[in-house]
């Protein structure tokens, strides 16, 4: 971590403006599947409602990415976290998920993960943790399945979330959420 103070972290709604930055995210991590910069604009267009970035000092260092499963409208599927790296460590993407779940009312929360991913693997059983609730995990792709060099993707589903099992809000944030 470089020292730097950091101002106020503010989650917030994403908008097409903060795609590019979301983007550049995902190719920083080294570990998202990139996809092109034109799906993050689409993402911010479309799945706003079900999607939160975070700033600091009106900079996106964060962003999650879901949406509500057509079949199932009360699960949330998270399609990607990023957070960027010099604010890793800090809790935010524990506070990018807290405020989703929140601002969506979802009672679960579906998400893949490839069995190396320990970070996103003790995030995801952090916050059934936090919320008091159940975790479940599973293969759901196996590696013959893509067409690429891929590990398998486990899905993990967390809840059935309840209200008053939510954790504290942090940190500040605008609007509706």
């Amino acid at each position: 971590m470089s020292g730097k103070t950091f101002g106020q972290a503010v989650v917030d709604v994403p908008s097409t403006s903060d795609g590019a930055g979301m983007w550049r995210l995902a190719r920083d991590s080294r570990s998202l599947d990139l996809n092109s910069s034109y799906s993050y604009l689409l993402w911010c267009r479309d799945f706003a409602g079900t999607s939160a970035v975070i700033r600091v000092d009106d900079e996106v260092i964060g962003f999650v990415t879901g949406y509500l499963r057509p079949n199932q409208p009360d699960t949330l599927v998270i399609w990607q976290i990023a957070i960027a790296e010099a604010h890793r460590g800090r809790g935010f993407a524990a506070t990018l998920l807290d405020n989703l779940v929140r601002r969506t009312g979802a009672r679960h929360l579906e998400a893949t993960v490839t069995s190396d991913n320990d970070a996103s693997i003790a995030m995801f059983r952090a916050l059934a943790t936090r919320w008091g609730t159940g975790l479940t995990g599973n293969q759901l792709f196996s590696a013959e399945q893509f067409p690429d060099d891929h590990a398998p993707e486990f899905l993990f589903r967390i809840g059935p979330f309840l209200s008053g099992s939510a954790p504290s809000q942090t940190p500040r944030t605008r609007g509706e959420l």
